[in-house]
Order: structure tokens, then C-alpha cells, then sequence
């Protein structure tokens, strides 16, 4: 991990994440050893990168606008983070030509990395989609959104466990379902959701 001892119960520190709409990845770094305060968000394999004055002030919750700009015109993202390092989240997002994105955003620590995967499903209704996650290996979660491409702006937020085996589950009625496979970097797997229709999905890590 990225992520400094010093900084597992504090504001400070790396934050990282994914987002749909269309699909990408961000990493927050608050004076993780330096007083540097920037972001790199990602949006399908473009960088951008942000910055932000505002310093972290010990025993207060952190908000920040980070700005950059995307082809010409100015970016805003706007992270928050609690006291002791809870609860990070973008609260707002001004991105040109995506203005519905929805990030998932894990606080990392010095004992547990986060992983970021972007990836697509299909299923039988028929649809197709985009699937992001990020998880934790030594924490054995994962979660992250899910978004139609067929013009949706709603997302569906997924989550659940993952085994030291790489095998990926979701709670489904009251029992935990295997979704998929964690083999090196790539996700893959099939199931049956509680509709019956048959579900199909592939990601990779991308940060």
C-alpha cells in the first residue's frame, strides 16, 4: 500500500476509488508524508489531474474542492473525508460531459491495499453494463456500482466478500452467492440473480 503507518486513523492519507459515468478510477492523496494535496482521476484512460489549498486541521472532518481541467475546461471534485479517516466520499463532481458520475471511494491503510477494477456485464434480460469495484484483499470485501449502458443515470450498488482463494460472493435472499473469480488482476464469472436471468461479468484492474 501507498498508504503511511501514520496516517491508517487520520484524515491524511490515500483514498482511492472508481466511478461510473462513463467509467474510471481516482486516488486522493492528503499529505500522505508531504503537505501535497492532489488527485488523479482517470476517465476511460485519460488522466486528469487535480490539486487542493485546503490542509487537513487535526480533530475536524476534511472537505476539499480538488480543480484541475479536462480538455480546456475546469474540473471540481469535491472529497470529504471524517475525523480518524471515516466514511471518504466525492460529495460533488463537476466533470465535463459527465455529469452523472457516481463514485466508490475506500480509505486505504498501510495493512490494507486497495484495488481498483473496472469492468462490463451482460446478462439475459437482455443488458449490458458497466461493473466497477474496488477491494480489499486483506480485509476480504469488495463493493462498487453498476450502471446500464443503454442511456441509465441510475446506478445499482453492489457488494460482499472475497475469499483467500479469489473467489468473489454477494448476499442473494439471505445466502451468500459466488459471483466470480479473482485470478491475478482479472475478475471473471457467471451466476443467476434472483430474477433467474444469468449474469455475466469481466473487469480488470486498472489501479
Amino acid at each position: 500500500p501507498d498508504a503511511l503507518p501514520a496516517n491508517d486513523a487520520s484524515a491524511k492519507g490515500i483514498s482511492k476509488g472508481i466511478f461510473i459515468g462513463s467509467s474510471g478510477t481516482v486516488v486522493f492523496d492528503v499529505q500522505n508524508g508531504s503537505n501535497a494535496i492532489t488527485a488523479k482521476l482517470v476517465i476511460d484512460g485519460v488522466t486528469i489531474n487535480l490539486s487542493s489549498t485546503v490542509t487537513v486541521t487535526n480533530g475536524q472532518p476534511y472537505v476539499a474542492p480538488f480543480t484541475g481541467t479536462y480538455n480546456g475546461q475546469p474540473v471540481t471534485v469535491v472529497f470529504s473525508v471524517g475525523v480518524g479517516g471515516t466514511s471518504p466520499t466525492v460529495t460533488t463532481a463537476n466533470i465535463p460531459g459527465h455529469p452523472n458520475a457516481v463514485f466508490t471511494i475506500v480509505k486505504e491503510t498501510s495493512t490494507s491495499l486497495i484495488e481498483c477494477f473496472e469492468g462490463t456485464y451482460n446478462s439475459t434480460r437482455p443488458e449490458t453494463g458497466v461493473f466497477n469495484i474496488v477491494l480489499s484483499r486483506a480485509q476480504n470485501i469488495w463493493g462498487g456500482t453498476a450502471r446500464a449502458v443503454t442511456g441509465s443515470t441510475s446506478t445499482s450498488s453492489i457488494n460482499g466478500t472475497i475469499n483467500s482463494s479469489g473467489t468473489l460472493f454477494q448476499s442473494n435472499n439471505g445466502s451468500q452467492q459466488q459471483i466470480g473469480t479473482l485470478t491475478g488482476d482479472v475478475i471473471t464469472g457467471s451466476f443467476v440473480d434472483s430474477n433467474g436471468r444469468t449474469i455475466n461479468i469481466t473487469g480488470r484492474r486498472t489501479l
